[in-house]
Parts: structure tokens; C-alpha cells; sequence
């Protein structure tokens, strides 16, 4: 008896401790100075469970002070520092993220996140989460070199395409686009924003680029060297048009012929070239082919003449003589 209701009670501390919502956030936070920050607090949604209410505290002193709401009348700031600066997610289920923008140092604090959900049968569930905000001066990261759209760095020509600039650090960060010149003379300043636009990229605009980033706080940041190439986009040569400009009037079917056997030859071969010197081009085993099949089809045509004739004189019935009467 005893056995039974321990099992029963860890039957109901399971359920209790693993059928509840839970909330999913991390210990602590770094913002950079004058920048955003995302402050995560998350949960899985379960049947039977209904979020009613959202909040947000930051811990001043001994008491959390509540900063934002969210009930069924709607989303409330409720004090002035954070209003046109905070936002806290919605779109996704299960996700009542906090995003920050511009953040100053007296920003740094613990903030609180606390969801409020209501079962089937009227009760209440309430789960909080403490996160730790630290705001930090950053000095400007190491640039990369991106393109639009994901292409590469080799695009043909004609195609509007740009190269992006991105760093990390307190804003606002200033880039400079520069590219490379031969014979170890300074490279050209093109650009002094993020994006180098190509509208469109033609031949010239192949070189080498990088890009520099500069932040609040820190010192200036060098990319790595990118290879941009642009392709020239324009239609070879058609060989068989050029070849029936140049050639003499009694030669041009004869150079089509040829160009119709072999695509890769070159135009000036042609001149001069017959048809005869065209067959003489192809293998010798082609040659003996086309002679061994011509020989074959001569030989099965006269059989089967020869057959045939045969066949009709077999076949015709002798007349008997005719008697002519007295």
C-alpha cells in the first residue's frame, strides 16, 4: 500500500513539474551602447493552456517595476523612458521577446519576464524569468563583404548588383568602399556607405574592393580583399555568318556544308576547301562504314530482284498446245 501511493505522488509531481508551460531564457544579456538588443523568453505552447497576460519588469532597488503589459485590451508601456524604444514580440507563438533599441548605460539591470496562462477550468499558471541586461561600449568587429541577393563574385554584365559592408559594435558605425589599383598606388575611395551599388555592372568595374568600418568607440576596421568580376555578356562570334561574308559566291554552300560537320572548326579552314575536301576530313573508319553499308544494300537490292524474278517463272502455269481441227 505504502509503494502505491509513493507512485502515485511521483506520478503527480511529474505532472506537475513537467505538464506546466515553462519558461525558456537565458541568465544574462550583452547589449552594445547605442545599439539593439534582443532579450529572449520563450515557452512551448500546450493544450489546454491560454496566455492572458504578459510582463515585463525591471528590478529597481528591492521592487520590479512593471514597464510593459500585455492583456485582451493590448500591449501598454508603461513608463515613459521605454516608450518608442521597446517592443516585445507577438508574431510568433510562444515568443514574448523583448527588443530594446538605443541602448544607454543606465539600461543595464535585471529585467523580468513574466507569462500569465489560463486552463480549461478557470485556474491560473504564472511563470516569471530573471534576465540580466549589461550594456558595454564595443569597438567596431572586423567587417565582412557580402553581395545582394546572395549572389557571388562574379556576376555578367548588365546586372544590377551591390556589395555590403556589415560590422558589429556601438553606433553609429561609418564605412568607407575603397578599391585596389595596380603598380602599388593607393586604392580609390568609391564609396562612404555600406553599400556599393553596381546599377549596372559593366566590364570596367572588375577589381579589387574592401571596405572599412569605423564605430564610436574603438579604431578603424579593415575588411578582407574581394575579387569582383564582371563578365562581358555580349554573343560570340557567329562563325557561320562570318564565313558566308567572307567567302567568294561559289565557295559558300561548300563552307556550309563543312560547318554543318564540324561545329568547332575554325572559319579560315574553310577557304579554298571543297566538298571533296570535306569528305576526306572525316575518320577512316566512318569511310569504310558508309562503303561497307552501301555495298550491302546493292548486293540485298539485286538478291531480291533475282528472287523475285524467279519466283514469277516458277509460278506461270505451261499452256498446252493447241490443236487446231480439220
Amino acid at each position: 500500500m505504502g509503494l502505491l501511493l509513493a507512485l502515485l505522488l511521483l506520478g503527480h509531481l511529474t505532472v506537475v513539474t513537467y505538464g506546466l508551460p515553462m519558461l525558456e531564457a537565458p541568465e544574462s544579456v550583452t547589449g552594445p551602447w547605442k545599439g539593439d538588443v534582443n532579450i529572449p523568453c520563450t515557452y512551448s505552447s500546450l493544450q489546454g493552456y491560454t496566455q492572458v497576460l504578459v510582463k515585463w519588469l525591471v528590478q529597481h532597488g528591492s521592487d520590479p517595476v512593471t514597464i510593459f503589459l500585455r492583456d485582451s485590451s493590448g500591449d501598454h508601456i508603461q513608463r515613459a523612458k521605454y516608450r518608442g524604444r521597446m517592443h516585445v514580440n507577438k508574431e510568433v507563438p510562444g515568443d514574448v521577446s523583448l527588443q530594446l533599441k538605443t541602448l544607454e548605460m543606465d539600461d543595464r539591470s535585471h529585467y523580468i519576464c513574466e507569462v500569465t496562462w489560463q486552463t480549461s477550468v478557470g485556474n491560473s499558471v504564472v511563470r516569471d524569468k530573471s534576465i540580466e541586461l549589461r550594456v558595454q561600449k564595443l569597438s567596431v568587429s572586423k567587417p565582412t563583404v557580402t553581395t545582394g541577393n546572395g549572389y557571388g563574385f562574379t556576376v555578367p554584365q548588365g546586372m544590377r548588383i551591390s556589395l555590403q559592408c556589415e560590422a558589429q559594435g556601438s553606433p553609429p558605425i561609418s564605412f568607407v568602399w575603397y578599391k585596389e589599383r595596380t603598380s602599388n598606388q593607393e586604392p580609390i575611395k568609391v564609396a562612404a556607405l555600406s553599400t556599393l551599388l553596381f546599377k549596372p555592372a559593366v566590364v570596367s568595374d572588375s577589381g579589387s574592393y574592401f571596405c572599412t568600418a569605423k564605430g564610436r568607440v574603438g579604431s578603424e576596421k579593415r575588411s578582407e580583399l574581394v575579387k569582383f568580376v564582371v563578365k562581358d555578356s555580349s554573343k560570340p562570334l557567329n562563325t557561320k555568318t562570318e564565313a558566308s561574308t567572307i567567302l567568294p559566291t561559289s565557295l559558300k554552300a561548300t563552307s556550309t556544308m563543312n560547318l554543318s560537320w564540324s561545329r568547332t572548326t575554325e572559319v579560315d579552314a574553310y577557304l579554298g576547301e571543297t566538298s571533296a575536301g570535306s569528305v576526306k576530313g572525316l575518320p577512316l573508319f566512318a569511310i569504310i562504314l558508309i562503303i561497307s553499308l552501301c555495298c550491302v544494300v546493292v548486293f540485298t537490292m539485286a538478291y531480291i530482284m533475282t528472287c523475285r524474278k524467279t519466283l514469277q517463272q516458277e509460278c506461270i502455269p505451261e499452256r498446252p498446245a493447241t490443236v487446231k481441227k480439220p
